[in-house]
């Protein structure tokens, strides 16, 4: 079929404008519309406008689309330039006719990923919403596409704070669920060590942020002590008692360092150092069965003598040495650090274990 006719709803906006929405099944959508990718002619000169597909999150959506409950509120925005006519009837309502017998007339401006998702199931009957601009020109279309996808995206802290009460979320949110509720637990639990300490959308007045936190519990979770309370029935309390006991010992030996402390004036609360004393944590556990303060507290007071939490120079190696606030929240240094800490804490540990032979 290259006419397509839809009974659709036009919304009254700017004079001589038409923004009509309706439903269609997706691989209409595709009859009648392309994706215009961004790219380049011969002559350098700037064409299309949409991004590359990014197949891990167009394999997402599909793995959600397939399944039976799945719902799709959100519309594919498409928008027309020629090729689109719209008869008024009543009631609001209008007809739009769409003739594809020379080509696609139809841009997809918004929901790229979605569509494309929607292209490789077989869903007979599934209809997504579908809103419609019918442009006077490409540039106008552009500056739609501009417009549109130029847009806050919603806070990643208040994105990861909702996790814990969602279900049926794609894979890669449940490890950050896990950890999202965990942290939750820990910064309003009367027992927790952290109480009131981390930063989240709802506790703006937190110092740790919650997102080091977290990284702290899915590196755990993934091959650490965590992972090893998997299987037990008290799996998040035994979770919650271990990472709130080992940051009691933490405040109690690096007491100066946190106490009134913030990410810029303590390196112990700031995002590297958080998620590179997990790895700290990890080593007490695996070595001394770890689950309380007193012993965390053993392999960190053979640390004290090695930060610089707030002041000094830390020196990772004779070739690299820094001041205490030249340590920064990247992959390379939080690395740096945790290994540094860990190498200190094992030379300690194997220390003890000679002399205790």
């Amino acid at each position: 079929m290259s006419v397509f006719k839809y009974t659709a709803i036009q919304a009254q906006q700017a004079e001589g404008s038409f923004v009509l929405s309706f439903a269609a099944e997706p691989k209409d959508i595709l009859s009648f519309s392309e994706i215009d990718r961004v790219g380049r002619d011969e002559h350098g000169s700037l064409k299309g406008f949409q991004r590359h597909q990014i197949a891990s999150h167009i394999k997402e959506i599909r793995d959600y689309l397939g399944r039976n409950d799945a719902l799709l509120p959100n519309p594919i925005v498409i928008a027309f330039i020629d090729g689109a006519n719209v008869t008024k009837k009543r009631g609001g309502y209008v007809e739009l006719r769409i003739d594809a017998t020379e080509g696609k007339p139809g841009y997809v401006v918004d929901g790229q990923q979605r569509l494309t998702a929607l292209s490789g199931i077989e869903k007979p009957g599934f209809q997504v919403f579908v809103s419609c601009l019918i442009c006077r020109d490409y540039n106008e279309l552009r500056q739609q596409f501009v417009l549109i996808n130029n847009t806050r995206p919603l806070p990643r802290a208040l994105i990861y704070e909702l996790l814990p009460t969602v279900e049926g979320l794609p894979e890669r949110f449940t490890s950050r669920s896990f950890a999202a509720r965990l942290v939750d637990l820990l910064n309003y639990s009367e027992q927790s060590s952290l109480r009131g300490a981390i930063y989240q959308h709802t506790n703006p007045k937190g110092v740790i942020r919650d997102t080091a936190l977290q990284k702290l519990i899915m590196n755990s979770s993934s091959d650490g002590a965590v992972r090893g309370f998997v299987n037990e029935p008290d799996y998040l309390e035994r979770s919650f008692g271990l990472v709130s006991e080992f940051f009691w010992a933490v405040r109690k030996v690096f007491k100066a360092d946190w106490d009134g402390m913030t990410p810029k004036t303590s390196r112990l609360v700031h995002g590297a150092g958080i998620i590179a004393l997990g790895y700290v944590m990890e080593l007490a556990h695996s070595r001394l069965g770890a689950v309380k303060r007193d012993q965390f507290i053993q392999v960190l007071e053979a640390l004290k003598s090695k930060t610089a939490w707030t002041s000094g120079t830390w020196i990772f190696s004779e070739t690299d040495r820094r001041p205490w606030n030249g340590v920064q929240n990247t992959p390379s240094d939080i690395d740096l650090l945790a290994n540094f800490l860990v190498r200190e804490a094992r030379r300690e540990l194997r220390h003890r274990e000679t002399v205790e032979s």
